[in-house]
């Protein structure tokens, strides 16, 4: 396949997930339990953090592939972004696992600790704490960088902000770390919920066995996550080796590692929850029965 057609598939598939994103965003909005429930507020949360770091990365990717140039200042804005959200996702679905956790092993205190104040001030928290990375990042480059390096133009990507070696790895400490702590409270929630689940039975059981499901998926989103925390290293290798095969696994990384855990949210809680789903199809089906009076 060739740049031009890669670069038309993956227009092809954001635009679908941004589709499907917009109509589970609208859906979420049309029924009060929805974005007064911590899970669902979480998901719409993931769902716009998806959708924004979507639209940027698209933009960067069209600006580089047509090799446009654009001021440094400019790039900072869109790395913020991109830096912020890209850690925002990871985050928020530990937290909806420790959701789950709660619902299923402390089902007694999960109304006091999951209530919609405590959402407000946990999505807060994930905001505030998916933002060191991007401190850490930015603040080195600060550090580093001469005032005239701003005002050049060049081609846009996190890369430019690593002038030294040690930057590099600085980041990629800092990520690493972020993602141990992420899969260190997965498995506590999967072995937790397991024994929950088998010691449940009836309706008990079956809850406690979707609840494990869920947090498996969130644990294979992570693991895709924590996977594109290493595509810069491969890409750097594959650029010294060749260009072309340069350009293909930086396209292939992006489609496996960057869109494709983005696109499961709508799957575990869009498809999977029934509440969710039926709201869904109410929603689609009186749609698209107003648009045919």
């Amino acid at each position: 396949m060739g740049t031009n057609d890669t670069l038309i598939v993956v227009q092809f598939l954001i635009i679908i997930f941004l589709c499907i994103n917009l109509l589970l965003i609208i859906t979420f909005f049309q029924k009060e339990c929805f974005y007064s429930t911590t899970r669902y507020i979480l998901f719409a949360v993931t769902l716009l953090s998806d959708s924004l770091m979507l639209v940027m990365s698209d933009i960067l990717l069209i600006v580089n592939y047509f090799h446009f140039p654009i001021q440094i200042w400019v790039c900072i804005i869109f790395n913020v972004v991109l830096l912020l959200y890209n850690i925002v996702t990871p985050v928020t679905l530990t937290a909806m696992t420790l959701e789950r956790y709660v619902a299923i092993c402390m089902p007694l205190r999960h109304a006091e600790l999951c209530s919609t104040r405590s959402t407000m001030h946990c999505i807060l928290i994930i905001h505030g704490f998916s933002s060191v990375p991007c401190i850490v990042v930015l603040s080195t480059f600060f550090a580093s960088a001469s005032f005239s390096l701003y005002k050049q133009y060049s081609s846009c990507s996190v890369e430019i902000f690593m002038l030294h070696r040690w930057q590099d790895h600085v980041r990629s400490a800092v990520q690493q770390f972020y993602f141990l702590i992420m899969v260190i409270i997965i498995v506590f929630a999967y072995v937790k919920i397991m024994k929950v689940a088998k010691a449940a039975s009836g309706e008990d059981k079956k809850s406690s066995w979707k609840g494990l499901k869920t947090v498996i998926l969130h644990g294979f989103q992570l693991l895709l996550c924590l996977i594109q925390m290493w595509c810069p290293f491969v890409e750097t290798a594959a650029l010294q080796i060749d260009f072309v095969l340069f350009v293909d696994i930086r396209y292939t990384n992006y489609i496996l590692f960057n869109i494709t855990p983005r696109c499961l949210s709508p799957l575990i809680y869009g498809l999977r929850d029934e509440t969710f789903f039926h709201a869904l199809k109410n929603y689609a089906f009186i749609g698209f029965y107003k648009r045919n009076i």
